[in-house]
C-alpha cells in the first residue's frame, strides 16, 4: 500500500489547493485515480460544505440550484454523478492529468503509485473566440 498526493495546480504549473490519501494499491488505472479523487472531493465538501466550492468538478446546474443562497442546509452531493462528470471532462481536455512529470493520454493507462505518488490536475480554460 503506498500514499498518493493529489494536486491541483494552474496551467503554468503553481499549486493551489493538495490533499493526501493513504492506503493505496502501488497501481491504479487512471480512471480509478480520478474517481477515487472525486469520491473524496466530494465526501469532504459533504461533511464541512463551503460557500464557494473548488475542486476537479464544478456543481451540476440541478445542485447549484438546490443549495442555491437562501435555501438553508446543503443537500449532499451525488460522488458518482461527479466522478463521470470529471472522466467526461477529462475526454473533452477539460484537464490534463499528470503523473509526476508524465501526462496521462488515457484513463485506462495504469499508473505506478510508487514511481509517481503525486497525481497532478491541471485545469483548462477554453480561449475565448477561439
Amino acid at each position: 500500500m503506498t500514499s498518493v498526493t493529489f494536486r491541483d495546480e494552474t496551467a503554468s504549473g503553481r499549486p493551489l489547493e493538495e490533499f493526501t490519501l493513504p492506503g493505496l494499491p502501488t497501481r491504479i488505472s487512471a480512471r480509478e485515480l480520478v474517481r477515487l479523487r472525486v469520491r473524496e472531493e466530494v465526501a469532504r465538501h459533504n461533511a464541512a460544505p463551503r460557500p464557494r466550492r473548488t475542486g476537479l468538478v464544478r456543481p451540476l446546474d440541478a445542485e447549484t440550484e438546490l443549495n442555491g443562497p437562501g435555501r438553508g442546509e446543503p443537500r449532499p452531493i451525488d460522488w458518482e454523478r461527479r466522478a463521470d462528470a470529471a472522466e467526461a471532462a477529462f475526454a473533452r481536455n477539460g484537464f490534463i492529468l499528470l503523473a509526476g512529470e508524465r501526462q496521462i493520454e488515457d484513463l485506462d493507462e495504469e499508473i505506478d503509485l510508487t514511481a509517481d505518488p503525486v497525481i497532478s490536475f491541471v485545469r483548462l480554460v477554453p480561449l475565448v473566440g477561439g
